[in-house]
């Protein structure tokens, strides 16, 4: 993995009104402190005293600081890519995709259609290198045995495999793959990623996924998602393959602990995230399947702060062709979650 680069986190609530209070009691004990004879000093310890005592009032009276979050599906190039060597303009995507993702200072970015081959290397890893982040991946495609010494020889012959990614700035202390049912498709293996990332002030729990849109499928990521989170705050990112009022889609709702952070913002904004064509002079996406839930736990703390579509920008190559950086945009939101505590 690599190394993180934390940011500096500031608490939104400012122990203001201590600080006032401690300012009145300076004044009012003021006279005895020019008896000592040492005012500078004595100004400047009270001074240092009322800061400290500000910030730790204000450490244990706010909320978590917000984070930034987004979803994208890379766009893989298709299984053969590897063996073409043909990825879509991979590198140019990529290169867009990390200066989207600066110009955000995204905090989590779940990654859907990561994919791996001799020339291209580890998508994942490449953009966690350019951002400093640390990552996680979970290959899905070539799932064809239960057998793992069968899959790998097909990944390798295939010069490709492809799955679901975690980026994140603070470190990724522990992590697993959910293999998914196939749902009646042999050949279109899915797998659902969660982490547990160590955030200053507490765990908080990530999940990435890339689903063929099935219901079967995803009762189960459902079921997962609230069994592995066991009541702690988590972030759910993923391409769910299904519109947001189709029945495979019914089990993330509120009422089953899933709230959409795009659609609780934009209540009436259409937000389509599929499909661009990558060549296209135009947009053509006209569909909303990438979703950012947040699922807020027992005991709910969550703030919502905007949350929109972004990487849906073409830029012009030397040939003269329009490039979008994937077939989907991706979605992007601040959010204030309390995450679970951990000898903080």
């Amino acid at each position: 993995m690599s190394r993180a680069k934390p940011r500096p986190y500031l608490i939104k609530k400012a122990g203001h009104i201590s600080l006032l209070r401690c300012e009145a009691h300076l004044l009012q004990h003021a006279s005895r402190i020019k008896l000592l004879g040492w005012q500078g000093v004595g100004w400047g310890v009270m001074i240092l005293l009322c800061l400290m005592v500000s910030s730790i009032e204000g450490l244990a009276n706010s909320e978590s600081p917000s984070i930034k979050v987004a979803t994208f599906n890379m766009l893989h190039g298709g299984v053969f890519s590897g063996l073409v060597g043909h990825a879509q303009d991979l590198d140019r995507r990529l290169e867009m995709a990390v200066t989207e993702f600066q110009k955000l200072n995204l905090d989590i970015i779940g990654i859907q259609e990561a994919s791996t081959s001799r020339g291209r290397g580890n998508t994942a890893a490449r953009l966690a290198d350019q951002l400093g982040f640390h990552y996680v991946y979970a290959p899905a495609g070539f799932l064809l045995s239960p057998s793992e010494r069968l899959n790998t020889p097909i990944s390798w012959l295939m010069n490709f495999s492809e799955g679901s990614a975690i980026i994140s700035r603070f470190p990724i202390t522990t992590w697993a793959a959910h293999d998914l049912p196939r749902c009646g498709r042999f050949t279109d293996p899915r797998v659902l990623l969660t982490a547990t990332v160590h955030m200053p002030w507490g765990d908080l729990q990530v999940a990435s996924t890339h689903t063929s849109g099935d219901v079967c499928q995803h009762h189960q990521v459902a079921e997962i998602l609230r069994r592995w989170r066991n009541d702690v705050p988590a972030l759910v990112m993923g391409d769910f393959n299904a519109v947001e009022n189709s029945p495979a889609m019914s089990m993330f709702t509120p009422e089953h602990g899933f709230i959409d952070s795009f659609r609780t913002l934009n209540p009436g904004a259409p937000g389509p995230t599929c499909y661009q064509h990558p060549y296209a002079p135009i947009r053509t996406a006209s569909r909303r399947v990438d979703y950012l839930f947040v699922m807020p736990g027992k005991d709910p703390r969550v703030r919502m702060y905007s949350s929109d579509v972004f990487l849906d920008t073409p830029r012009q190559i030397p040939n003269g062709q329009t490039l979008w950086p994937s077939d989907h945009y991706g979605v992007f939101a601040e959010v204030s979650i309390t995450a679970h505590a951990t000898n903080n």
